[in-house]
């Protein structure tokens, strides 16, 4: 097993090592997922998060082996960059990787992080839904990260989690692994809105803040905003459409 620690990290490293080693049959499930897993493990007064990638299919296990970066080497390296960049995630702790002739699988470990909310209950029934103060903040800082050359392609409804403080909102970034560094053009903007909210009413709040930070209108904002979410969701449901019917054959 490849290890590698952040630098800055001065815990238990056996500790966390064990709990690789027996991730199967230990740890808290936090959240299961078709393709990947997350466990909570704890180590005295600290909660650790680690994330299990499942083993890539074979052209893949070639192609991370030999020629890409692992999904958690990806996220490891990205969170570094995030926090140097003074955007907030979890703060990391080490990644690991199963050697031999062809990649198996890999693990992603941070700090567990304790949050109020994530964007899926700003548009779903939930006491936030539509909450035209958030939402705003959630813009500023989109449109943050977006001057800071950042282009979180996994800008989507479960992947920023936020703390609600007295003076406003910190908003953290997860799922780390496909991000883009470098200046955006107005068009790469507008569709990193694409994976949110598709409520118009949502929109138009996002559309509007965006503007203002931005000096661009509020129409042509709305406008490409709008087109690139309708455009996603279209995508989308055909594609469970698709696999809704190859289930249907399969069977």
């Amino acid at each position: 097993m490849k290890t590698v620690f952040s630098k800055t990290f001065a815990g238990d490293k056996t500790a966390i090592e064990k709990c690789i080693i027996n991730f199967d049959t230990s740890g808290k499930k936090f959240d299961e997922r078709k393709r990947n897993s997350l466990k909570l493990f704890d180590l005295g007064n600290v909660t650790i998060n680690v994330k299990s990638f499942k083993v890539p299919n074979l052209v893949n296990r070639v192609a991370y082996k030999s020629f890409r970066d692992s999904k958690a080497r990806r996220s490891f390296e990205y969170a570094h960059i995030l926090l140097e960049r003074g955007v907030l995630t979890p703060q990391p702790i080490a990644y690991f990787e199963e050697e031999g002739l062809l990649f198996g699988k890999s693990y992603y470990v941070s700090n567990h992080l304790s949050y109020d909310l994530t964007y899926r209950d700003l548009c779903k029934e939930s006491p936030y839904l539509g909450n035209e103060k958030i939402l705003k903040a959630f813009t500023a800082f989109t449109y943050e990260l977006h001057q800071k050359e950042i282009n979180f392609l996994d800008h989507s409804l479960g992947n920023t989690l936020i703390v609600i403080k007295d003076e406003g909102y910190d908003f953290y970034l997860v799922d780390l692994n496909r991000m883009k560094f470098g200046p955006m053009d107005f068009k790469a903007r507008m569709r990193n809105f694409a994976r949110l909210s598709p409520r118009e009413e949502d929109i138009i709040i996002m559309a509007r803040e965006y503007a203002v930070l931005s000096g661009h209108s509020f129409d042509e904002v709305f406008e490409a905003m709008f087109q690139e979410i309708a455009d996603f969701q279209e995508a989308f449901y055909k594609k469970k459409l698709v696999k809704k019917r190859l289930k249907f054959w399969k069977k």
